[in-house]
């Protein structure tokens, strides 16, 4: 389960739950980089959240960073901004 708490108006604490087990991760997702992502037809929320997801086939909970600017997935996963705009 993946749970996105907002922190403030770019901050946000996502905690993924599977099992038993758990991780926390804090992200920070610029305006600019929202817009070019969503063109604001979903919420910070879902983003954040799809985002996760699209880690979490490609990844561990664990593996993922535990504070990171959303934008820093592109880098490890060329295909996440095209995935996103879907």
């Amino acid at each position: 389960m993946i749970e996105v708490n907002k922190v403030s108006e770019n901050e946000f604490k996502v905690r993924i739950s599977e099992g038993n087990s758990q991780t926390e991760h804090r992200v920070i997702l610029d305006d600019d980089y929202y817009r070019k992502l969503t063109h604001g037809e979903i919420t910070r929320e879902e983003l954040i959240k799809k985002s996760f997801k699209f880690l979490l086939d490609r990844e561990s909970k664990e593996s993922i960073f535990s504070s990171f600017k959303l934008e820093v997935i592109n880098r490890y996963f060329p295909e996440y901004e095209e995935e996103m705009k879907k």
